[in-house]
């Protein structure tokens, strides 16, 4: 028989070995659970893996629009195509990191639609308030305003409340923050600078386009007034519909 002290010590080494081939499975566990997310890869974005008919409504109207604008040699259009990749692409990395609410992801999508609609879908001339007989241009009646006005004041109302979300996220440390006035008036001045940016790439469809239906100064002033009236409506909502506490904003 070996002695005792010997047969301790293999005991040691067996122990640590066990130990060791432990350790070595947490690890790979471990290194497993950081690239996966409910057995979808991690480099799959999160709202992609877990939103499969946001993914396909949005993924629908973006190709099938897109194609409809260069069929039909629109290339205001072609290029909000390219625009709206970007734009998905931004929404895809804020949301990994922010967390938005199934309300908000469907509102943006909603505008989204709403804007790639308003370049392609053509109206009759009867109905027509612009150069161009596509839905951005629709007024029923005069008093009415266009399908263009509604989509910026509609546009930048999301774009408040993506937002305010993202404060909320960003000052909770895990957990949604409570956002008082000042801070939501905050979130209607950044929606109004998203607003200014939005009519930046617009100038620049002016620029590189010759046949566009941007308009001009007035349509670009009304355009800004839209943006501020629906980012003020933004921030009176986040105010008003706290995410940490209500449940129409609520994941």
């Amino acid at each position: 028989m070996r002695p005792i002290a010997a047969r301790a010590g293999s005991a040691r080494r067996d122990c640590g070995r066990g130990s060791g081939l432990a350790a070595v499975g947490l690890d790979r566990r471990e290194r497993s659970s950081r690239y996966t997310y409910m057995g979808i890869p991690r480099t799959v974005p999160r709202t992609i893996a877990t939103k499969p008919r946001l993914t396909a409504f949005v993924a629908l109207y973006t190709l099938g629009l897109g194609i409809v604008a260069g069929w039909q040699g629109n290339l205001e259009f072609v290029f909000y195509t390219i625009v709206m990749g970007v734009f998905i692409g931004f929404i895809l990395f804020v949301d990994s990191r922010v967390r938005f609410t199934r309300l908000t992801l469907w509102l943006l999508a909603t505008w989204g639609l709403l804007h790639m609609a308003g370049g392609t879908v053509k109206i009759p001339d009867a109905l027509t308030d612009g150069d161009k007989n596509v839905l951005y241009a629709l007024r029923l009646v005069s008093w009415v305003p266009r399908y263009d006005q509604f989509v910026h004041v509609f546009g930048f109302f999301v774009a408040a409340l993506a937002c305010a979300e993202s404060l909320a996220a960003a000052f909770g440390r895990g957990k949604r923050a409570v956002l008082s006035a000042g801070v939501c008036f905050g979130v209607a001045l950044m929606s109004m600078g998203l607003g200014a940016v939005n009519e930046v790439l617009e100038f620049a469809v002016t620029l590189f386009v010759e046949d566009h239906g941007v308009g001009g100064y007035v349509n670009t002033g009304w355009d800004l007034v839209c943006n501020g009236i629906g980012a003020v409506l933004g921030g009176m909502a986040a105010y008003s519909r706290n995410p940490a506490r209500d449940s129409g904003l609520a994941p």
